[in-house]
């Protein structure tokens, strides 16, 4: 205990230089965390999507890394449903679209279903009621999208320059949905001039004891599916967790999330050298005494990784704690809180606090090694 103790008033002498260290490591891994966890957020929204409502395997075009891009016949549904193992198959058609707020412009996700699918049984509907086969211009609104537009049922919304009445506000389990649109498939397409034509399938199988092998069978039996003329269609059937980690956005960000948090990591780590540095060289003295009082070359290196560890850890909480008010902030920010899912993963954090760490083994190594090898003799003779 009196070591610690020790330490911290080593620190607390120099109260500015080590705030300034400690902001500099909750900077890194603040930013870390922050866009760590927006990036796994964005992946576990998207595979949570599939496995709460049992989908196992996901069908799109191959050769499309953006979902957005995939474009499939509606007519291959009717193929999906009799291959041996499959118990259901739907479409849908997922679109990007603006939405005029006022003077403004938002962006959201419209999700194009069947009416009276089961993808609407996950759907809590808060007011109004659910899409019916047939109805022209209505739509389903999240409530984060609603809140966003200030919407209600009755309203109408703008899309691509036509209105739609406003049937039903919904919250659900997905926070991209919460964010969205849900329309009726045929009015999508009708909508977006594509007709007849989806994003892709969302098929459930059968309980099966061999799950991986089944999963394995019916992908390769999707793939060798043939139109009408008798020829393949060019089609990707993936078990649905392994179709989201290969999705172009999913990659992007978690690509982004990385290098930028490197780049952070490597600026905090010479931040902390340079404040190990400076505090080594100001107590050159200091280190001599405490050599010729019986301290060994490891107990210097200890008190000097000792130092460097106490600021990275407070740099942790602190940019820890930073983080997830960020995250919880960027959840309630209209342009962005349809795709922000506003709590961050304890994974996360960990590995916020393991950065800060490495921060503090980098920054204080070689400090520390140059104060555990002067001679006492010398440090004492230094002016």
């Amino acid at each position: 205990m009196y070591f610690l103790t020790f330490l911290i008033k080593n620190l607390t002498r120099r109260k500015t230089r080590s705030l300034l260290t400690i902001l500099g490591v909750a900077v890194a891994v603040g930013t870390m965390v922050t866009l760590r966890g927006i990036s796994y957020g964005f992946e576990s929204s998207f595979v949570e999507s599939f496995q709460h409502r049992g989908t196992d395997i996901v069908v799109v075009a191959a050769g499309q890394a953006d979902q957005l891009r995939s474009d499939l016949d509606e007519k291959i549904c009717e193929q999906l449903q009799h291959i041996p193992g499959v118990k259901t198959a739907w479409p849908g058609l997922l679109e990007m679209i603006d939405i005029t707020r006022g003077t403004s412009v938002s962006s959201a996700l419209i999700h194009g279903w069947r009416p009276n699918t089961p993808l609407f049984d996950d759907l809590t509907l808060l007011d109004g009621r659910s899409l019916q086969k047939g109805d022209p211009h209505e739509v389903l609104l999240g409530t984060t999208l609603a809140s966003t537009l200030n919407k209600k049922v009755g309203d109408t919304i703008e899309m691509q320059q036509e209105p739609f009445r406003v049937v039903g506000i919904f919250r659900s389990f997905n926070v991209y949905e919460n964010g969205g649109v849900v329309i009726a498939l045929d009015e999508l397409q009708r909508l977006m001039d594509r007709k007849g034509r989806v994003t892709g399938f969302s098929v459930v199988l059968e309980p099966a004891e061999d799950r991986a092998g089944t999963v394995e069978r019916v992908c390769k039996e999707i793939e060798t599916l043939k139109d009408e003329q008798g020829r393949p269609y060019k089609i990707m059937a993936q078990e649905s967790k392994q179709y989201v980690s290969g999705t172009l956005y999913i990659q992007l960000a978690h690509g982004m999330a990385w290098i930028t948090s490197a780049i952070a990591a490597f600026i905090g780590a010479i931040s902390m050298l340079n404040t190990m540095i400076t505090s080594v060289l100001e107590r050159i003295k200091e280190i001599g005494i405490l050599r010729a009082m019986g301290w060994r070359k490891g107990r210097v290196v200890r008190m000097i990784l000792g130092e460097s560890m106490l600021l990275s850890i407070a740099g942790g909480v602190v940019g820890v704690l930073g983080a997830v008010l960020v995250t919880r902030w960027l959840a309630t920010v209209p342009e962005v809180n349809g795709f922000v899912r506003g709590d961050v993963s304890p994974v996360i954090m960990m590995q916020g606090f393991v950065t800060a760490l490495v921060v503090a083994l980098v920054g204080g190594t070689y400090p520390a090694y140059r104060a555990a090898h002067w001679l006492p003799t010398e440090a004492l003779r230094h002016e």
